[in-house]
């Protein structure tokens, strides 16, 4: 067994360039290396975000022409509308919440970059995610990184081989501090302004906002249930809750109350205790595997339901369809509709879906 990065033959390589710490120092390990090295930004929001916008560009412009390498700028303004900023709004609207970063690592950065960088006459395509990819007998495996608090293996999890088979991770096996203490030997003009956030295209704390301009329906008025079916206050709008939300609910109730469900057809947010929001089983959809194709009986390992959750051991049930019902062994917080459920055997990433339904 050999991690995929460090085996390569030297040649050309994309790498996916945001100007900060991370993909910055990735691009100067594979300058070192050897490699041919060509930095690609993808323009793919306002200015104003935390990251995808015109201000990237030039930080990340900046690293490419210290480094001297080429770099290109690359619009994906339309598909990151389409297939990350669309959906997510669509999710808010349903009464669910999303996480935005699994499409665009799927769509944007292993979707649309790889396409751009086969353009190129690349063979590879790098970034700086922290994560770590071996191929084991003509497939490709998709595993945790070392670091296990900056660990993104959460996010790849949609994956494909031909994805996996085409990309590159330098960082891998990396601790953050020793990222860091790389940049800063290298004189990489890199100006740091903290870790990304997931909602890198909404402005902190404007998110209800942002989905009420885009979708001006989702402002509907009902009410807040307890856990008895009280009324106990009313709100504008299921998309300002997410499972599990404490603060800001408008009630005082004497006690601390979370948010444990949020009725789309009723239009009603529920609220309990934090006993209340302990739930053991899940059903998920759309079921994405990373070698291509499910387990032939039910699976017991670790699952994720949410990127920082440190995991726990569940059964995942499969069905006919690309469907499974999980079991964990232990009731977990806030199991939350829209979000994946994501699947780990000995860190090992297996594969994951999207939470659908909770019971």
């Amino acid at each position: 067994m050999s991690n995929k990065d460090q085996d390569r033959t030297k040649g050309r390589v994309a790498i996916g360039m945001s100007g900060g710490t991370d993909s910055s120092a990735a691009a100067a390990m594979l300058v070192d290396q050897g490699y041919e090295v060509i930095g690609l930004t993808a323009h793919m929001w306002k200015d104003g975000s935390r990251c995808c916008s015109l201000e990237d560009v030039e930080r990340a412009r900046k690293v490419c022409a210290y480094l001297g390498i080429r770099h290109y700028v690359v619009n994906a303004q339309e598909i990151f509308t389409d297939k990350v900023v669309d959906p997510f709004v669509r999710e808010y609207a349903a009464g669910r919440t999303p996480s935005p970063c699994i499409y665009c690592n799927a769509f944007i950065k292993f979707g649309f970059l790889v396409d751009r960088a086969v353009q190129l006459n690349c063979n590879h395509l790098a970034t700086g995610h922290y994560a770590r990819v071996e191929e084991r007998d003509g497939q490709y495996h998709l595993f945790c990184a070392k670091d296990p608090r900056k660990d993104q293996s959460y996010f790849l999890h949609r994956l494909n081989q031909k994805q996996l088979g085409f990309i590159l991770f330098p960082l891998a096996d990396l601790p953050k501090t020793e990222v860091k203490a790389y940049s800063d030997k290298r004189g990489l003009p890199v100006i740091p302004r903290g870790e990304s956030q997931d909602l890198c295209f909404v402005e902190e704390g404007k998110l209800p906002d942002f989905v009420e301009q885009r979708d001006p329906s989702v402002v509907k008025p009902g009410e807040i249930h307890d856990q008895d079916g009280n009324v106990v206050g009313m709100h504008n709008g299921l998309h300002r809750f997410t499972v599990g939300q404490r603060g800001k609910l408008g009630i005082a109730l004497g006690e601390r109350m979370y948010v444990t469900r949020l009725d789309k057809e009723n239009n009603v947010v529920k609220v309990a205790p934090r006993p209340g929001t302990m739930k053991s089983e899940c059903a998920l959809a759309d079921i994405h595997w990373i070698l291509g194709q499910a387990p032939a009986d039910e699976l017991h390992c670790e699952v994720r339901p949410r990127y920082r959750s440190d995991g726990a051991t569940a059964t995942v049930k499969l069905s006919a369809s690309q469907d499974a019902t999980v079991v964990f062994d232990e009731p977990q917080f806030a199991l939350t509709p829209g979000q994946a459920a994501v699947f780990y055997k000995d860190g090992e990433v297996l594969g994951g879906g999207w939470i659908d339904q909770v019971s």
